[in-house]
This record gives C-alpha cells, sequence and structure tokens, in this order.
C-alpha cells in the first residue's frame, strides 16, 4: 500500500514562482544580463546551480562566479518570501488529507534548504513534514529521482510505496523515474502541457486531491 507523500514546494504548496522569476531578473539584471521573467518559466523545477549555469551558457556571461549568482539569489528569494509568500489553495486540505492515512510525509524540493526554511516555517506548516530535503548536494537534481529517493529513504519506507506531489514536468519525470505513484498540479502557464500524460492524474489544485482519487491511484498500482 502507499505509505507515504511527497511534496514538492515551489509553485505547488506555496506560489514561489513568482519571486523566484523576480529574484532571477533582479540579480542577472544588476550585471547587465537581460534576462526576462517569461525566460524564467522555461527552467522551472530545476535546481538553482543548474539555472544559473543554464543563463550563463545561453548569455555567453562569466565575468562571475557560478557560486556568487547561486547566492545572490537564495538572498533575493529568502527575503521576498519572508515579507510576500501566500500558500497555495487547498495545502492545509491536502496534509490533512495525508496525515489522515497515516503516511510519512516528506518535503523534496530542488531548493535550498534555507529557502525551503523561509517558505514553510513562513505560511506555518513546517511541523507537517517529517523530512525536509533538498536536492543541493545531491549529484543531481530534478529530472533524476535522487531527491525523491533520497525522502523515501530518509523516512524508511520503499520508493513504490510513495505518491509525489508536483507542479513542474520536470518533477513529474523525475517521480516516475523513482518509480513513485504522482499527482501533478501545474503552474498556470504549463496547463495543457500534452506531457503531463505520464502522471497518475493532472489537476488544477491540490483542493481537487480526494480520498476517492487516493484510494483509485492506490488500487491502480497494484499496493491495495
Amino acid at each position: 500500500m502507499l505509505s507515504a507523500a511527497l511534496f514538492d514546494m515551489d509553485g505547488l504548496l506555496v506560489d514561489s514562482e513568482p519571486l523566484w522569476r523576480e529574484a532571477e531578473v533582479q540579480v542577472f539584471s544588476a550585471y547587465g544580463v537581460p534576462l526576462r521573467e517569461a525566460d524564467c518559466e522555461t527552467t522551472s523545477g530545476l535546481r538553482l546551480d543548474e539555472v544559473v549555469a543554464h543563463w550563463k551558457r545561453h548569455f555567453a556571461f562569466d565575468a562571475v562566479s557560478d557560486a556568487v549568482l547561486v547566492e545572490q539569489i537564495v538572498e533575493a528569494v529568502v527575503a521576498l518570501l519572508r515579507e510576500k509568500v501566500v500558500a497555495k489553495p487547498g495545502v492545509a486540505e491536502v496534509l490533512d488529507r495525508v496525515h489522515a492515512r497515516g503516511w510519512k510525509v516528506a518535503l523534496a524540493s530542488s531548493s535550498a534548504t534555507r529557502i525551503i526554511d523561509a517558505a514553510i516555517d513562513t505560511i506555518g506548516i513546517g511541523h507537517r513534514f517529517h523530512a525536509r530535503i533538498s536536492a543541493h548536494g545531491l549529484e543531481h537534481g530534478k529530472p533524476h529521482p535522487a531527491v525523491f529517493l533520497k525522502a523515501a529513504a530518509t523516512l524508511g519506507v520503499d520508493p513504490t510505496s510513495c505518491i509525489v506531489f508536483e507542479d513542474s514536468m520536470f518533477g513529474v519525470v523525475a517521480a516516475r523515474a523513482a518509480r513513485m505513484a504522482c499527482i501533478a498540479v501545474p503552474d498556470a502557464h504549463q496547463k495543457g502541457d500534452p506531457r503531463y500524460v505520464i502522471a497518475d492524474a493532472t489537476l488544477d489544485t491540490l483542493a481537487l486531491v480526494t480520498d476517492e482519487l487516493l484510494d483509485r491511484l492506490d488500487r491502480s498500482r497494484g499496493f491495495a
């Protein structure tokens, strides 16, 4: 049976994607790099060091090290989160549902630990997670399954007994590669992307997660 729920964070639990775009544009613009918020949508779900490396290659920009840009963006995002972050619809309800089932619950995010802490503690849900796992420090970020596999190991559960809640296509691919069930809740700019067909279910909001849906996914994977 399913016994653990793994949640992405940015764009799923908190409406942080606009803040990420704001921070990335702010930092790159300070060095004269013409990054636009629309450009940032294409790297949603990637680990920050991978995002920085991508845009440095794209703009042939090497005046500042990757490490400096990552640190400056992290600082900007943390400040924006503490000032502006809000929970996405349905967060409290879906956490109530998975806890009521007795499942273990982990956060598995591409964001750095400082950003994870700033986001979920600011909206008051930090205590709902048995573990907080960051892809930073792992050899690979999403769409590689490493962060989800580490979360399962930390919780002491088999990967096939986990269900992942994700918003980005990179995260959905990572969940499927980890052999986990997956519910996708795409952000507005990703809705309608046919690639989401690989998720077990695709919803407009976490508020649409029902016990009936969770039961069906459990049965369809042969765990019930």
